[in-house]
């Protein structure tokens, strides 16, 4: 179909629902999911806590049932590590995340990882991973990357952003690299402001860019936008409205030609001053091909946004072009998926990765009987929502504290006579675990410190143990280097 051909409103409605990845509530799609499938619309976006994601059975199911209203993309965001949605929100992912792989730096395991990752997702029908995070995260106190990201050092990211492009793809799910043009200089979380990157075009090339080049030379088949302020290129508009970053920078200065799709609009950072209806407009005028609407986005949202993508075409904002040339895109990549088969799943990739990725500062002690293991509070991010972490798998009474006052005390009460290792998650982030660990060292020099996040604050002269994660695979290789047993 060429400009010329599109001219009726149900051509416009079509267009526009081939743009577009709502979410819905449960593990069975709703009828009205599946009559718009019908007619035409993208896919979906499974989301862990809106309850699509209960058992890998359950799964296949679902996509099944898609499946036979349509021929969806079927997303969803499984980075592995500390954000996981494929079971592992349940019982933490058998994989390690980006810091772990960067802290190995070994890009044929970290290839072979994401294989292992796109296998899983294949299996159960799901051919569209918003993965992976190739921010360069080069600001400690980042509240939404951090472990997320494979490092600091541009050309490392770079070279494990090729490879885990390569892995998902190998196994014939599409990767999608994010968040563009790169979140790790950021100290805000783009789901409640719109992030800070106080960076020109040439700090840009040489830093957040790098990664993103290396997964497009790398053939990923998506890039999602961030919601991002760059002064100097957006002008304070969120990079996923804006055309100077969506078709100048990606499209033209990066000859990017593959499909770009959005992070979730229902973030603030996007649509929080003018909703997801119009922000779904600009970011379509910006260039945008597919809109994620976010995990409480359903029939009602999907219809008013239909509604406004419709209204910016009559009344000239939005060209009938621009959809076809969205539709041509997201028409190449299923032609992509439908050539591709799946890969064989290899979880002992996981744990070697994470046994690898450990460092030790110190002599481990040798203790007589079960230490006592103290796990401090510590809650992720929206994005990775609220995912089991910890040794308490192989410490049945492991203690559980938040650090106010008095906590130290009740720690160094119920360790007397044992050994003891005190669990952290990105304590340079929280001045309680700091201000905990600090009164136990005092006391117990000999006590052990495990850092399960990023290893940026480092106490003294104690042992110390860098997971660089808090996947389950993280978890039981920490546990096993500390002669853990798993709890009955």
């Amino acid at each position: 179909m060429t400009t010329d051909d599109i001219a009726t409103t149900a051509d416009i409605a079509r267009l526009a629902r081939g743009t577009l990845l709502p979410s819905f509530p449960g593990p069975v799609a709703p009828r009205w999911l599946l009559d718009e499938l019908e007619a035409g619309l993208a896919g979906v976006t499974l989301f862990a806590l809106t309850g699509n994601v209960q058992s890998p059975e359950s799964l296949a199911a679902l996509t099944a049932q898609m499946r036979k209203a349509g021929d969806p993309f079927v997303t969803i965001d499984e980075e592995g590590g500390d954000v996981t949605r494929l079971g592992g929100h349940q019982t933490g992912s058998p994989y390690p995340g980006n810091a772990a792989l960067g802290a190995v730096d070994d890009p044929e395991l970290t290839r072979r990882i994401y294989r292992s990752l796109g296998a899983e997702l294949a299996d159960v029908g799901v051919n569209f991973n918003f993965a992976p995070s190739v921010d360069v995260n080069t600001a400690d106190d980042n509240p939404v990357i951090g472990t997320r990201s494979f490092g600091s050092d541009p050309e490392l990211v770079a070279r494990h952003a090729a490879a885990s492009v390569a892995g998902t793809q190998e196994a014939g799910v599409a990767a999608c690299a994010k968040h563009f043009p790169g979140h790790g200089a950021t100290v805000d979380d783009s789901h409640l402001s719109i992030p800070l990157v106080d960076a020109d075009l040439e700090l840009l090339d040489r830093r957040e860019l790098v990664p993103f080049r290396a997964a497009i030379e790398a053939g990923t088949r998506a890039v999602m936008t961030g919601h991002l302020n760059l002064p100097t290129i957006t002008r304070g508009v969120p990079a996923t409205l804006s055309p100077e970053a969506i078709t100048g920078l990606l499209r033209e200065h990066l000859g990017y030609q593959g499909v770009i799709v959005t992070d979730a609009l229902d973030m603030e950072g996007a649509s929080g001053a003018i909703g997801i209806p119009e922000a779904s407009v600009r970011a379509l005028i910006a260039g945008a091909d597919l809109l994620c609407l976010g995990p409480k986005e359903h029939a009602e949202t999907l219809e008013a946004t239909l509604a406004a993508i419709g209204e910016a075409v009559r009344t000239g904002r939005l060209s009938p072009g621009r959809l076809q040339d969205a539709a041509d895109r997201t028409r190449r990549l299923k032609e992509w998926l439908a050539g591709h088969s799946s890969a064989v799943v290899d979880r002992a990739a996981g744990l070697e990765a994470a046994r690898r990725a450990i460092r030790v500062s110190g002599s481990l002690p040798g203790w007589d009987g079960a230490p006592l293991v103290v796990e401090t509070e510590s809650t992720g991010n929206i994005a990775m929502g609220p995912t089991p972490w910890g040794l308490s798998p192989w410490a049945p009474d492991a203690l559980q504290v938040d650090g106010a006052n008095g906590a130290a005390d009740r720690v160094l009460n119920r360790a007397k006579g044992r050994g003891l290792i005190v669990v952290l998650r990105d304590a340079h982030r929280h001045a309680a675990q700091r201000a905990l660990t600090t009164a136990l060292l005092t006391a117990r020099p000999d006590t052990v410190v495990v850092e399960m996040g990023l290893p940026v604050w480092r106490p003294g002269s104690a042992v110390y143990l860098a997971s660089y994660g808090a996947a389950a695979a993280n978890a039981q290789a920490v546990a096993e280097l500390l002669g853990l047993t798993p709890a009955a």
